[in-house]
């Protein structure tokens, strides 16, 4: 028993330590991402201008040529990407800039956006579908369940799992599944 529990001591230390880096990263922007209706985890608003533009056709008749028209009325020198009718506002998308108007009154907003680096690239990293990094992920997924089932044979006497570490096990099993069925 003492050789296997040197063998997870051993591996659980070295892997962890392989993948320390990227742990770290996926545990921020995974904080990150859960809070992405309230913080954008990719960019920062650094400055925002009042706007006026004078619309003159209703909603449905708003088409991507029509926002087009209206674009030297923004007075936004940025590349033009797409527009969204939102909750009674017309969203003008730029790179690194959004216009937005109440199609009402036409009275609205241009924000300016600076990238957030560092914790971008992580956010990027957490969701990117590209192949070689889906199957990195996968490996780094691995890795992180035998982690967890290695550090259940660490550590012995009163502190072992089968004593003390079990009843955490259990309250953190039994938590995801009440929000899952109760909660959600």
């Amino acid at each position: 028993m003492r050789k296997f529990k040197n063998f997870c001591r051993n591996y659980h230390r070295d892997i962890a330590y392989l993948f320390v880096g990227l742990i770290i990263a996926f545990s921020i922007s995974g904080i990150a991402l859960n809070h992405r209706r309230t913080f954008n985890s990719r960019q920062y608003t650094f400055d925002s201008e009042p706007l006026k533009i004078e619309l003159t056709r209703a909603a449905d008749a708003i088409d991507d040529d029509y926002v087009k028209s209206l674009i030297p009325q923004t007075n936004v020198g940025n590349e033009y990407r797409m527009f969204r009718i939102q909750e009674g506002n017309l969203r003008i998308y730029f790179e690194d800039a959004l216009a937005e108007v109440s199609l009402e009154t036409g009275e609205g907003k241009v924000d300016f956006f600076g990238r957030r680096y560092v914790l971008a690239e992580m956010a990027d990293l957490h969701q990117t579908t590209n192949p070689a990094w889906v199957w990195y992920s996968d490996i780094f997924g691995v890795a992180m369940v035998f982690i967890s089932v290695t550090g259940m044979f660490i550590a012995s006497g009163k502190n072992s799992f089968k004593k003390r570490g079990i009843w955490f096990a259990l309250v953190g099993a039994i938590f995801p599944l009440v929000f899952l069925f109760f909660l959600a």
